[in-house]
């Protein structure tokens, strides 16, 4: 009974908010509940442009030391992940060592180029990661936070030259870049096709390439921005040492944070704090989100909302007023925040201070994504199905029911395995999820059971509550552990890929998989795609679990006068079902029809249960 009260709440309280373009300040935008999100990271994703390429000069972080190796060129689309190109190979390095100078050459024409495969896809909303003017490869180490990557944009050299002309703490300097023009296209195609656009950043630091460190590398103390980051100790230029000293985001040196000011509770990784940062730089971050919603004050050009990275860095002072100051450009914006581990591998972050209206609208919900791996997956944690349904309601039940249909409901990321590879392998969730870490972690194509087992959790990703997420390439059937082999260049049709090493780079006799575009990976995503958008009760509907026991699985999406019922059985063997006697029903998902009564559901198969009209 507790349950389906709480499922009539979540229905009744979320649909006051129905009207897009209308929304209260402390409520999700509408169009985020009936989202299909779609995560491109860009120089992965499509390289449309082969002239902008990167050059080995602008890969380089002078003041870390970090070179692009001698030789080195852009590594071909169609590459055998695991073989180390001759330039790699010369540095006598281990295999890993190279990875992050890797570049592809993916750029913003290529999104262009495939915003009519998205739409024919489904998607209706594009999550990007950072595309902000960057040297790095995940570009978290923004050389500037108000110009996209020069090699995203078609002449590279010429932004190069307009960015010079600029003072960047003077915004009513700031110019447009032939690669800010082009993310202007994109988001202006993507409004054309209903698609929305939000934007991945990180407040919490800069590179140290970033122009106001720059400053503060050459004056030192004397810079008018050396208040901005968190500095230990400045140099003293009597003495032959450099005691220049500063904190790091997790200790990492070309990753400066910055200063968090006005703490008035415990700041302690992977929990909320109340606190700020350092105002000049507060309000250059403002000065950067009012560019990207409103470009030249019109929000219609603009960016749908922004994704926030280690978001719990960052204290609750800075991100209320943040959120205000957006709303007011933008009341139907979108803000999402990554809020990860409270104690990793095994505690995941509590997202309710982060969704109570004041903060962001829903966080990256890994939250749900733990359990129904350990449940769907065949691993050594597994669950059965009423750990399952226990452990999902104990994550809805402390949610707003609001923020719950408004969550994105991420399975697989940038920062994560890709699900083939996470449903292949036994291990804990994200734990030694690399081969260097576990030499027995398995990274060649999966078997059938995982493939199987994989679409039973589609069906529940994309029958539940919240909106679900797919990192770019799922949907072709891409494998690969986590990062950085889950950055891998996009399968797209039209390529013919090198065959990848089955046993990665170990050393050893090699054997490989042919990789590349898989059709019924892609028609499967498609086809529950359009259920969802097809049947509104699947974004808007009351959630009601039925039946949770061992393998089998039943829940309910309805409106009071429609409804939809999702059977799964997730074992190796076939299960009897009980539907509701002198009733028919329709399986969305095979055409097959259903009388009333008991139904055997073969192993690893679900079903999607429409009642027939009469």
């Amino acid at each position: 009974m507790k349950r389906s009260i709480i499922a009539l709440t979540l229905l009744c309280q979320f649909t006051v908010f129905a009207q897009e373009g209308k929304t209260p300040a402390d409520q999700p935008p509408a169009w985020s509940k009936t989202a299909i999100w779609y995560q491109i990271f860009v120089e992965r994703f499509n390289n449309g442009d082969k002239k902008n390429d990167p050059k080995p000069e602008d890969i380089n972080i002078p003041p870390m030391k970090q070179f692009a190796p001698q030789g080195w060129t852009v590594t071909p689309w169609t590459h055998n992940w695991f073989e180390s190109e001759d330039w790699a190979k010369s540095t006598g390095q281990p295999f890993m060592d190279n990875l992050q100078y890797r570049r592809f050459g993916g750029d913003l024409q290529g999104v262009l180029d495939k915003l009519d495969y998205l739409k024919d896809l489904g998607i209706s909303a594009i999550f990007i990661n950072p595309i902000n003017d960057a040297p790095s490869l995940h570009k978290y180490d923004a050389r500037s936070y108000h110009h996209v990557d020069v090699n995203f944009g078609p002449d590279p050299e010429g932004d190069k030259r307009i960015i010079a002309l600029e003072n960047p703490a003077d915004p009513d300097s700031w110019k447009w870049t032939s690669a800010d023009k082009l993310f202007l296209k994109v988001i202006a195609e993507a409004h054309k096709r209903g698609m929305k656009v939000i934007l991945d950043y990180s407040w919490n630091h800069t590179g140290v390439m970033f122009w106001a460190w720059q400053d503060i590398l050459k004056k030192q103390s004397a810079s008018v921005y050396k208040d901005w980051y968190d500095i230990i100790s400045f140099d003293d230029p009597k003495t032959p040492e450099n005691e220049f000293k500063y904190r790091g985001w997790v200790g990492i040196e070309s990753l400066p944070e910055i200063k968090k000011v006005n703490i008035t509770t415990k700041r302690e990784n992977g929990h909320p704090y109340e606190g700020d940062i350092n105002p000049g730089a507060k309000k250059h971050i403002f000065a950067v989100t009012k560019r990207w919603l409103a470009p030249g004050g019109d929000k219609a050009k603009g960016i749908d909302g922004f994704r926030m990275d280690v978001a719990d860095q960052i204290g609750l002072v800075f991100w209320r007023d943040w959120r205000k100051f957006v709303r007011s450009i933008n009341p139907d914006a979108y803000l999402i925040g990554e809020i990860w581990w409270e104690q990793w591998p095994d505690q995941l972050m509590n997202p309710v201070p982060y969704t109570r209206g004041d903060v962001f609208d829903a966080v990256m919900f890994y939250q749900v994504y733990k359990p129904a791996r350990y449940f769907f997956a065949k691993n050594d944690y597994h669950i059965d199905a009423k750990q399952f349904r226990d452990s999902i309601e104990f994550q809805w039940n402390r949610l707003r029911p609001e923020n719950l249909y408004a969550m994105m409901n991420v399975s697989s990321s940038h920062d994560a395995p890709r699900l083939l590879t996470d449903f292949y392998n036994p291990n804990k969730y994200k734990y030694q999820a690399l081969p260097r870490d576990n030499s027995s972690y398995k990274t060649g194509k999966p078997d059938p059971e995982t493939y199987k087992r994989l679409k039973l959790y589609l069906v529940w990703l994309f029958t539940t509550v919240g909106a679900p997420q797919i990192w770019n390439g799922e949907e072709m059937g891409m494998w690969g552990e986590d990062d950085p082999d889950c950055r891998k260049p996009l399968w797209w049709k039209e390529f013919k890929f090198d065959a990848e090493y089955r046993n990665n780079y170990q050393a050893g006799e090699k054997t490989f998989d042919p990789v590349g575009f898989n059709q019924e990976q892609f028609d499967f995503y498609k086809k529950l795609i359009h259920l969802r958008k097809a049947n509104p009760l699947l974004s808007k509907g009351k959630f009601d679990f039925m039946l949770a026991e061992g393998s089998k699985l039943v829940y309910k999406r309805s409106d009071g006068k429609n409804e939809l019922i999702v059977m799964i059985n997730a074992g190796a063997s076939a299960q009897d079902f009980i539907l509701e006697g002198g009733r028919e029903y329709t399986d969305l998902l095979s055409n097959r029809h259903f009388q009333g009564g008991k139904a055997s559901i073969g192993p690893f198969t679900a079903i999607i249960l429409q009642p027939v009209s009469r």
